[in-house]
């Protein structure tokens, strides 16, 4: 996908050195070298590895490699067993012993997963950090971590926690509810429109008869981690890199149908029923079965009732006009930041919210881990208040997938538009069929496109790439039916899909594209958008442009929203960028929490951003402005040791700096970027 930051490129910085035969700015820009004045460039820095510039002699190479792999032979049971005995360590006190420092709250008692040895915790517990807690903020509330909280020291007088006091209380919406993830986990969810606009479009193939599984044996898993056995269900395993959230299907599609859309062979959810209602509301807790039959009269019911209300196409699978005009997102003119996987968390969404952002959209999350209720997942569906005009990206290869997906967010989120990537270039999201395989199956997006808008309201958006093979185009062909197929609005990025990220946006394609697009539907284009004349040459050189989505531009400077709103080149100082970073962290904090271990994980988020601000190259340092998003920059110095700080490309500079904001980081620590270089050459890339 065009924003996933997970496949950005590392760009390795070209160095200048200094001499007599200096290529003038001109001829740098011309080998897409940074034009950084001469006064600034400075000699390369040595050679450096990831985190602590620590080089293994080559006879102690092949122990470290052996003891790498060792680490990964280990089982899912024994894994399991070493996180059970972390919990139980001293360092994890039990959240409700931390919030009231009483040993006798927790009603768990000797059966808690968690320590309640207080002298112990208080014995082991990290220094407390610089800086003021994130939850005490002057109105008396107490801190929901208590005791655990690493600005102990700030709390006020020494309230003690609160339990009816969540983190998420008034800020945060999207929440999985656990009776319905506990429905979701024992595949008894109903999905009464899905399934009945399914049926009506002929997308339900007889392997997927609803009598053929009732009668099959209902698989009761109690946990996400059980319901997925590769080994099982014949799915080799997965990458855990970029894609490490998706997970194998229950069943595995041969041959023979791999391709055909009404005979899948995929686990299905059945429609919700009023016996269902009661398992939420405690019934299921207490072990109560559904009877057969009346799920299945329910299911009759509700489809009958869908028939009735016009929801339903018409038998040979055109689209039938929904009695309820469909709400639409004008996207004109607005600022779009774009789903940015790994990096586009909540916390990094709000803080481009407060530096101009209009549109802001979740990172993508695929619809089978979704439909298994899986709580990592659903995080990246979590709305803050101040995003006002937000989106969900889902992802996935079926149209019965992806149907009740979206009927499922729109049940239990609140969202204004639900938007389907077709364009993901992942390796491992490719090869389930989703993505941008999807380019190259027409008729499958059609199904998919055609099923998820007849079964919501909510507005469908679409996000492509210009096609699968470079030179072989397609979107243009297909723009007019995307717009029939029920979509609000088409985003194109202007890269194939083997092409990657390697080369410049095809942008003349994009207004191609845009101007081919009925009147009434939104084109938004992707791709290099890095200064506000950027922004402001794609909307004049084609007006057909409903707005254009910014994506790695907001990873290297989220000020770019500032710019193009304030039409300048702001040459933001290290300071006012400090600032910025420590916003951030305070978002962070709020989101995952004040104890050691949202400390850790706004650390790791925190440096996996740092992997990309360091690309950017002050205005007052160019001898030609704006910077080019594919321009390399060479080693300079900065106008003040923050700011050649900031420039540094080594993880140890940027562990430094994190420390900066969050306290030194534990014994041991190390970090390697996620994000990996593009793989334009391939084989399996064409």
């Amino acid at each position: 996908m065009a924003d996933s930051a997970t496949e950005l490129a590392e760009q390795p910085p070209l160095c200048k050195t200094n001499g007599t035969n200096n290529p003038t700015p001109e001829q740098l820009v011309a080998k897409a070298i940074a034009p950084v004045k001469a006064e600034f460039l400075r000699p390369p820095p040595p050679s450096r590895t990831n985190q602590n510039d620590t080089v293994i002699p080559n006879s102690d190479a092949k122990a470290a490699s052996q003891s790498i792999v060792s680490k990964e032979k280990k089982s899912k049971r024994q894994l399991k067993r070493e996180r059970r005995e972390e919990k139980k360590s001293a360092l994890n006190l039990c959240p409700e012993l931390a919030k009231t420092e009483d040993v006798n709250s927790c009603r768990y008692g000797d059966k808690c997963r968690f320590s309640h040895d207080l002298e112990a915790f208080k014995a082991q517990k990290p220094d407390d950090i610089e800086g003021k807690c994130p939850f005490i903020n002057g109105e008396g509330k107490a801190c929901p971590y208590g005791l655990a909280c690493r600005f102990y020291s700030t709390h006020e007088n020494g309230v003690k926690g609160d339990a009816s006091n969540t983190r998420k209380q008034s800020s945060e919406v999207n929440g999985l509810n656990k009776d319905v993830q506990k429905l979701l986990w024992k595949n008894r969810f109903k999905f009464p429109k899905a399934d009945a606009i399914l049926k009506s479009l002929g997308l339900m193939g007889p392997s997927n008869s609803r009598v053929k599984r009732q009668n099959d044996d209902e698989v009761d898993n109690a946990s996400v981690n059980d319901s997925h056995a590769a080994s099982e269900n014949g799915c080799g395993k997965l990458a855990t890199d970029a894609a490490d959230k998706l997970e194998c299907p229950s069943e595995v599609l041969t041959e023979d149908n791999a391709d055909a859309v009404t005979d899948e062979i995929r686990p299905l959810k059945k429609a919700k029923s009023d016996v269902d209602e009661k398992c939420c509301s405690g019934e299921e807790a207490n072990g109560a079965s559904v009877p057969e039959k009346d799920s299945e009269d329910s299911f009759k019911e509700t489809e009958s009732d869908a028939v009735n209300n016009g929801a339903l196409t018409e038998p040979d699978g055109s689209l039938k006009t929904h009695p309820r005009e469909k709400k639409l997102i004008d996207f004109k003119g607005k600022l779009y930041l774009a789903p940015l996987t790994t990096v586009g968390n909540l916390p990094f969404r709000r803080l481009c919210k407060l530096l101009g952002a209009d549109i802001t959209c979740g990172e993508m999350a695929m619809c089978t881990n979704l439909l298994q209720g899986q709580a990592s997942e659903w995080a990246l569906l979590r709305r803050h208040s101040s995003e006002d005009l937000f989106g969900v990206q889902i992802c996935g290869a079926y149209s019965d997938t992806v149907a009740r997906t979206v009927e499922l967010i729109d049940q239990e989120c609140t969202v204004d538009f639900i938007d389907i990537n077709m364009g993901c270039p992942i390796d491992i999201v490719v090869s389930k069929g989703a993505g941008s395989c999807l380019l190259t199956k027409p008729m499958r997006m059609k199904s998919i496109i055609h099923a998820a808008s007849s079964t919501v309201d909510t507005p469908i958006t679409v996000k492509v790439r210009t096609g699968y093979f470079e030179g072989k185009n397609r979107i243009d062909s297909l723009i007019a039916d995307i717009s029939n197929w029920g979509t609000n609005a088409v985003t194109i990025h202007g890269r194939s899909r083997q092409q990657r990220y390697s080369k410049l946006a095809d942008w003349e394609y994009i207004y191609h594209c845009a101007k081919k697009a009925p009147e009434s539907f939104q084109v938004l284009g992707n791709g290099d958008i890095f200064s506000y004349t950027d922004w402001n040459k794609h909307k004049s050189d084609c007006p057909e442009l409903s707005s254009c989505m910014i994506a790695r531009g907001a990873l290297i400077k989220p000020w770019l929203f500032t710019e193009i709103k304030e039409q300048r080149h702001w040459d933001i100082r290290s300071g006012e960028r400090l600032d910025i970073l420590k916003d951030y962290v305070h978002f962070g904090l709020e989101h995952w929490g004040s104890d050691t271990k949202g400390i850790e994980t706004t650390r790791h988020f925190l440096l996996e951003w740092l992997s990309y601000t360091c690309r950017y190259i002050p205005v007052g340092l160019l001898d030609v402005i704006p910077q080019r998003i594919n321009w390399r920059p060479p080693s300079y110095y900065g106008r003040d040791d923050l700011e050649t700080l900031m420039a540094s490309d080594s993880a140890a500079d940027w562990i430094r700096i994190s420390e900066m904001l969050l306290g030194k980081v534990p014994e041991g620590f190390t970090f390697a970027p996620k994000h990996k270089s593009n793989a334009y050459d391939r084989a399996e890339n064409g």
